[in-house]
């Protein structure tokens, strides 16, 4: 069973937000892929929702823990390092710009805080990771990303605009394959082809 957490924070307030990438993606794929039946798993602090996508099982997860606390989520379905090649965690990077992605397996957290989190409570680095971008571009194509830790704060908690939300829904499109991918034919071929 492929296990697919979409970090961000809980709560109707964060539900928009850039800092909810990787939670508004799974949801996005769930829906269009008829997971309608979210339970809240008290005991993994996680909304959760299983199915099948073209004969591969999947258990979709979403933290109910705030973003710096993912790793308290994930935990509890990595009770065995094998599971670990089965786990794809998809969060918000903003190092890359809005609409574009990258695959990544066995690096660091790259100081994001909710993936930080699941990598000091799994107690290892080898596992896929979708890096969805969520920064402005110039008219040039360059990443107008927010200077200064309060500045970076501000604009990841801040809401997408409309025309981010398409975009996002887009990606969304391009997540879903690439998940099926990595189940169906495995991450080296998936990184292969989106990155």
């Amino acid at each position: 069973m492929m296990l697919i957490v979409g970090l961000g924070n809980p709560g109707e307030e964060y539900k928009i937000s850039r800092h909810n990438t990787g939670r508004i993606i799974l949801e996005n794929i769930a829906k269009s892929n008829n997971f309608s039946d979210w339970k809240n798993d008290i005991k993994l602090k996680s909304l959760r929702a299983k199915g099948e996508i073209e004969k591969e099982k999947f258990d979709f997860i979403l933290p109910e823990t705030f973003m710096n606390n993912s790793g308290n989520a994930v935990i509890g379905v990595i009770d065995d390092k094998k599971k670990l090649k089965n786990l794809i965690v998809i969060y918000d990077d903003i190092d890359l710009p809005l609409g574009s992605l990258k695959i990544s397996f066995n690096r660091s957290s790259g100081g994001h805080n909710g993936l930080e989190s699941v990598i000091k409570k799994v107690k290892s680095r080898e596992f896929v990771r979708i890096r969805v971008g969520v920064s402005p571009t110039t008219p040039k194509g360059l990443i107008r990303k927010p200077k200064g830790e309060e500045a970076v704060l501000k604009f990841l908690l801040g809401k997408f605009k409309e025309d981010e939300i398409k975009e996002i829904k887009n990606i969304s499109k391009k997540v879903s394959e690439i998940i099926k991918m990595i189940s169906e034919e495995g991450k080296d071929k998936a990184m292969s082809i989106y990155n």
